[in-house]
């Protein structure tokens, strides 16, 4: 038993996923929560899926993929902004447009006969293939998104359960608005080269929502929130080793299983133990 568990780790590229999964565990499980608690959930997949151009564009170009990403966001940004302006068109629907349109685009660009090579690392990542660039800057994120949440802590609170209140208490919902999607941004640009394009989202989403089903309490909910995306994306490892797998795929699965099964032993505990965790 013990070398079955042991003999993954055994492996460099093993190990060096495992550190990457860790760190991004930590700061998309810790972000996860106020994504969750924001309400802003399609809004991350948005940035994640409209960041795809870009990062084909950069590909074709032979330019770092964060340069591409950090591009594609930025256009994204602008033209949902433009769109919705429209009196007629909303927000909602002027980020549903935009994201189509960016993600349409993004697979015509992507079909190009001059497309690289490894077209599916965009989509779905490789995490089995990270670098030590790949580490720096996961570790950078960790740094600076625990660093940014601990900092911003009393205004997402504040704005979080009384946006209306905010500004009588000195904190602008616009500016705490604007600086969680700023670090949800940074995120989705250095974990897409790990996770891909289509999974990324999964473990910014997925462990705070297990999280959120088993306590209410946010200090609790960004601890357990951090420990479910790293246990998940450790079976993922385990998985992907032993089946032979995607390793990012395999991942991703793990954690909507985690969800689930927390939704599931939630749904068969006793409404007041349920009262207990909120």
């Amino acid at each position: 038993m013990l070398h079955v568990l042991a003999e993954p780790w055994s492996e460099p590229i093993m190990r060096r996923a495992f550190a990457e999964v860790v760190l991004l565990g930590i700061a998309g499980g810790a972000l996860g929560c106020w994504v969750i608690f924001y309400r802003l959930s399609y809004s991350a997949e948005s940035l994640a899926h409209s960041l795809l151009p870009g990062l084909v564009a950069a590909a074709l170009l032979g330019l770092p993929l964060l340069l591409g990403g950090a591009v594609g966001i930025v256009v994204a940004a602008i033209a949902i902004a433009v769109a919705a302006r429209t009196p007629t068109i909303g927000r909602d629907t002027a980020v549903a447009v935009v994201v189509t349109a960016l993600l349409g685009l993004g697979v015509l660009l992507a079909l190009s006969p001059a497309v690289p090579a490894g077209l599916a690392e965009l989509l779905f990542g490789d995490v089995l293939g990270v670098s030590d660039a790949d580490l720096l800057f996961a570790a950078l994120l960790v740094v600076a998104v625990v660093a940014a949440l601990a900092i911003m802590h009393g205004r997402l609170l504040v704005v979080g359960f009384d946006r209306t209140s905010a500004r009588g208490l000195g904190v602008a919902p616009a500016a705490v608005d604007a600086a969680l999607l700023v670090l949800v941004a940074l995120a989705v640009l250095v974990a897409v080269q790990g996770l891909g394009n289509l999974l990324v989202v999964a473990v910014l989403i997925a462990p705070a929502a297990t999280a959120r089903l088993l306590t209410h309490r946010m200090g609790a909910m960004l601890v357990a929130a951090a420990a479910i995306a790293i246990v998940a994306a450790i079976a993922g490892l385990y998985l992907s080793y032993y089946a032979g797998t995607a390793a990012g795929a395999s991942i991703a699965g793990m954690l909507v299983a985690a969800y689930l099964v927390a939704a599931g032993v939630r749904a068969l505990l006793p409404s007041r133990a349920r009262s207990a965790t909120a």
